[in-house]
């Protein structure tokens, strides 16, 4: 067992750094954009952003999971037909859609509410949402090329160049929202030319109907279900804008986004996992492999929840060059920061449960647990927001991947039951909440910076203490532990006795 876990730790690393340099780039614009732009200039940016995640749906409407099915099981038509019909598929509608979101912009933009000013970015998310979806099945071709590294290259240089394209925009030339959404599109344009000797290697001009309305079958009833999943993750904006203003939304996605460090591991996590547990699937051990994988994955993000719940007021107010993480201005946010991470970690187990679903092909079961989730999200937004404000809409988003975490498991557990760890895993929670309780009692405010970081890495050792009196860890695993930390020393060598730098024989 411990050497399959040490493969999926392995491979979990292998997946996630292209991943970590993505979004990491990525979240450097978090820091620009609150030093630069107002919190109602960046509600308005994250705004149109979520109404074009909804978009982004219907652009691609299933047609990548419907490439990679017929591509792959070769039922009809040609090599290079299984690319073109999907790719001039998507062309041609993604530049229908776009025409007409050209064409009626002004009365858009005024359904969004949006001020004369911007009625402009819709022209330019018409663009973006074109050349995202003129960029899909290049993408996926890519993917069963096992041209990963190619893969990972174009989409580290769309986000280094959105980076870059921004600071200039927002930082030189001081354009503001439009700048945002212009270095958008440049970044799309820039990554369909990257991707154009993809295209051009397997287009071809061969039509093949009957592919079509095969692909056409599989990919549409993707849409709703797609719908659902963005309902679960930016819903919460747009009805916060229509119940608050720019500004909250802002001062929202500004500290939500600091969540990110939990995403990034749930994000790794998940690239590893689907082929691991479909490979180890058939081992007579699989079941209690599954569920040792769910207790080390608790504990990691309970560690960095802990981590990041202590010391992230504390980061995001260093100052360097005069400029913080995020501006002061939006420091009011902070308190959602605990909720979001929680939200991520519920997100991690509930990958874990769904391995049992996606092993006995009961997958029909997916779209209803993702519109559970999203119709607890809205039903919660509305009701909490309005009395909580932007705490209200952290908890929305806590109790839909609770709820969702909660079906899967007692989905999984009709199809493909495991025996999971539960009392280790509540000594987790037990060794949380403990540190948690004592944090909130202690009146850490009125402490010196340094009193303050003395006792937050106190309550982190305590955590472990805690894990370590309550029995948490077995034998053999204090053990793997212990060999751990003997490899991570550097070899002695006999300069310890004679001064000179000979490695021992």
């Amino acid at each position: 067992m411990r050497e399959q876990l040490r493969r999926l730790g392995t491979d979990t690393a292998t997946y996630g750094i292209s991943t970590i340099v993505g979004r990491f780039l990525n979240f450097l614009l978090v820091p620009l954009y609150t030093n630069i732009l107002l919190p109602a200039e960046l509600g308005i940016v994250t705004y149109v952003y979520s109404i074009i995640a909804f978009a982004n749906v219907l652009y691609s409407y299933g047609m990548e999971s419907a490439y990679f099915k017929y591509s792959t099981s070769k039922e009809l038509g040609s090599p290079k037909q299984n690319f073109s019909v999907p790719f001039i598929s998507l062309f041609s509608t993604s530049i229908l859609f776009s025409c007409i979101i050209l064409a009626l912009h002004r009365p858009i933009a005024g359904a969004l509410n949006l001020d004369p000013g911007y009625h402009s970015v819709i022209l330019y998310a018409a663009g973006i949402m074109a050349f995202d979806a003129l960029a899909i099945i290049p993408f996926a071709s890519l993917r069963l090329e096992r041209k990963a590294k190619l893969f990972a290259a174009i989409k580290v240089l769309n986000i280094l160049l959105n980076v870059a394209l921004n600071i200039v925009l927002l930082v030189v030339l001081k354009m503001g929202v439009v700048g945002v959404f212009i270095s958008g599109l440049a970044a799309s344009g820039f990554t369909l030319i990257l991707l154009l000797p993809t295209v051009f290697r397997h287009l071809s001009r061969e039509a093949h109907m009957p592919l079509l309305k095969a692909l056409l079958k599989f990919a549409l009833p993707y849409v709703p279900a797609g719908l659902a999943t963005q309902a679960i993750q930016v819903i919460d904006r747009p009805i916060m804008r229509s119940l608050t203003n720019d500004a909250t939304v802002g001062i929202y996605q500004a500290n939500y986004r600091l969540g990110i460090f939990m995403m990034l591991i749930v994000q790794m996590f998940d690239f590893a996992w689907r082929p691991f547990y479909f490979s180890i699937a058939g081992d007579s051990n699989a079941k209690q492999i599954f569920a040792r994988v769910l207790t080390y994955l608790v504990l990691l993000m309970s560690g960095i929840f802990l981590v990041l719940t202590l010391f992230i007021g504390d980061a995001v107010k260093i100052s360097i060059l005069g400029h913080h993480l995020i501006h002061p201005a939006y420091w009011g946010g902070l308190s959602i920061v605990p909720i979001v991470l929680l939200a991520y970690l519920f997100l991690g187990v509930s990958n874990n449960f769904s391995a049992g679903i996606y092993i006995e092909k009961k997958t029909k079961y997916l779209p209803m647990i993702t519109f559970v989730g999203a119709i607890v999200n809205v039903a919660a937004n509305y009701l909490l927001i309005p009395s909580l404000g932007i705490v209200g809409a952290a908890w929305a988003t806590l109790f839909a991947y609770l709820v969702m975490a909660i079906a899967l498991y007692l989905t999984a557990q009709r199809v493909y039951p495991v025996a999971y760890e539960f009392g280790r895993l509540m000594k987790i929670g037990a060794a949380v909440a403990a540190v948690m309780v004592l944090y909130a009692a202690i009146p850490t405010d009125s402490m010196s910076i340094y009193a303050a970081a003395a006792l937050k890495s106190a309550l982190i050792v305590l955590f472990l203490a805690l894990m370590y009196v309550m029995k948490f860890f077995a034998g053999s695993e204090l053990s793997a532990l212990r060999s751990l930390f003997v490899k991570m020393k550097p070899a002695r060598t006999k300069a310890d006795d004679t001064g000179e730098q000979l490695p021992l024989e």
